[in-house]
């Protein structure tokens, strides 16, 4: 009685009955895989570690692999399962069974949904052993950065998925030459109104083929009348990038912004840079112990390059005092306001040491003579 039960036909998926059996034998099949999965993954942790082959937080390069290849095998027998109920059909018989049968050239196959799951399954191998290969390489060589290997990366991404998603319309009998052929009007017009949309994804191509702006380089963005954004690359997309401020602020902008506009990358080029800090001072102070303070100032600081020459400007006489500039030397940095603004404090507790001023702007005043009559008629 039980037996029968757990035979008891639930529905049909295709040439094969689905039971309860089915249902039972699939479950106890992936709590295995899922068992036996985690039993490898504990045992290669600390050889994986070791390797340093880690691609996002806590999960190796290994462990996808291994983790990927162990869910192949458990839907291999998945299937076969199905031959407990079903002794008189065979497996080729269950994945050849059509779900659409010849609709102007269309056909549509149980088979088709495992080949298509099983294209982009071995695609996400694929891309799991290529991270391995660019991880290994990089250790070789010192030359090849996270930047440089996220480029690599994601340059074979787009292409692996894109052969994936042309093999997969291939292999439903849609005929690629007349869709698109069918199709080419239906694009011109998409494309005529998403301009800026494939203008951002050229724009991508072009951030990653060309490497001039890679994941976590710190880049300027001038826009003209606006402060410079300083902000570190986090993720180059397709077609945008997601861009961190020295704020903690996340912006995603779209990728043309960084191929058209006056971009300043600070990892290129040697990472010594001169730096300046305005500062106006009042008429008659000593200038040269003004020069000697900023000096001290600025070389008192840990960050300033001590071998490099620090010396003091006079710009202009200006309207309020004398217009100056400590100029200095430094490591382009992410922290470089931070250092300045240290730098800054240093020099105003020199200046009130050494009784020095920084003028307030002033205004004077001059009265006419017409003026002054117009004011004593008034009062007569």
């Amino acid at each position: 009685m039980e037996e029968s039960f757990l035979y008891t036909k639930l529905f049909r998926l295709g040439a094969v009955d689905v039971a309860l059996i089915n249902v039972i034998v699939i479950v106890l099949i992936f709590l295995v895989a899922f068992i036996v999965r985690k039993f490898i993954e504990r045992n290669l942790r600390s050889t994986l570690k070791r390797a340093s082959l880690e691609i996002e937080g806590r999960n190796f390069t290994g462990h996808k692999i291994v983790k990927q290849l162990i869910y192949v095998i458990t839907i291999i027998i998945a299937v076969n399962s199905f031959k407990i109920n079903n002794p008189q059909v065979t497996v080729s018989e269950f994945l050849t069974h059509r779900i659409v049968d010849d609709i102007e050239g269309f056909n549509f196959a149980i088979y088709h949904i495992f080949l298509i799951f099983g294209l982009f399954f071995g695609a996400k191998i694929l891309l799991n052993v290529v991270k391995l290969f660019l991880e290994r390489k990089a250790k070789e060589n010192p030359e090849i950065d996270s930047g440089t290997q996220y480029v690599y990366f994601q340059v074979a991404k787009y292409i692996i998925y894109t052969f994936v998603i042309l093999f997969s319309i291939q292999s439903l009998g849609v005929n690629l030459i007349i869709l698109v052929g069918s199709a080419t009007g239906l694009l011109l017009g998409v494309g005529l109104g998403l301009q800026d949309l494939f203008r951002d994804m050229v724009s991508g191509f072009i951030l990653l083929l060309e490497g001039s702006i890679k994941v976590g380089d710190i880049i300027e963005i001038n826009e003209g009348s606006s402060e410079p954004l300083v902000a570190k690359v986090l993720k180059i997309n397709m077609r945008t990038t997601k861009i961190e401020t020295r704020e903690g602020n996340t912006y995603i902008i779209p990728n043309a912004k960084l191929t058209q506009e006056y971009v300043e990358n600070w990892n290129f080029g040697t990472p010594l840079t001169r730096f300046s800090i305005p500062i106006t001072i009042q008429y008659g102070a000593d200038t040269e112990l003004v020069k000697r303070l900023l000096c001290q100032a600025a070389m008192s600081h840990p960050k300033v390059k001590k071998n490099r020459n620090v010396f003091v400007r006079l710009l202009e006489f200006g309207d309020n005092g004398l217009k100056m500039d400590l100029v200095f030397w430094a490591d382009q940095s992410w922290r470089i306001e931070i250092y300045k603004s240290e730098i800054r404090f240093e020099i105003d507790r020199l200046f009130r040491e050494h009784g020095i001023r920084i003028p307030l702007p002033q205004r004077v005043l001059h009265k006419s003579s017409d003026f002054e009559n117009s004011l004593d008629n008034e009062k007569q």
